[in-house]
């Protein structure tokens, strides 16, 4: 049986986990002081997953960028392709909080969308 440590983000709390796997499944989390630690040592050790933060450009605005996030958390191993589709994206403006700035990144199934108004 193997113990990983971990410490759950899921509330401010930040409980120091201890999660025993045995075969590639989570059989025990304890140190958690409420469910979501479970859940979160849980994927976090199956499927860790990740909000991905960025800018993209505004055209025909010199030095103007909109902040995005990814509408939902996408695996790990899709951070980097994530952020490369991102690199080379321009919008135009307006942009809006909520619009899809680039659908289904990476292959995910999870849009990329602006988290604030740029007129």
């Amino acid at each position: 049986m193997e113990k990983k440590e971990l410490t759950c983000i899921n509330c401010p709390l930040g409980c120091a986990l201890t999660a025993q796997i045995q075969e590639q499944e989570v059989i025990l989390v304890t140190g958690n002081t409420c469910p979501r630690g479970v859940e979160y040592a849980k994927k976090e050790l199956t499927d860790p997953r990740r909000i991905v933060t960025s800018t993209v450009r505004v055209k025909d605005r010199e030095n103007a960028a909109v902040s995005v996030k990814t509408k939902s958390d996408i695996p790990k191993g899709k951070i980097m392709a994530c952020i490369e589709a991102l690199q080379g994206l321009w919008v135009e403006a307006p942009v809006h909080i909520g619009d899809v700035i680039l659908p289904n990144v990476a292959e995910t199934g999870v849009d990329v969308v602006a988290t604030k108004n740029y007129n």
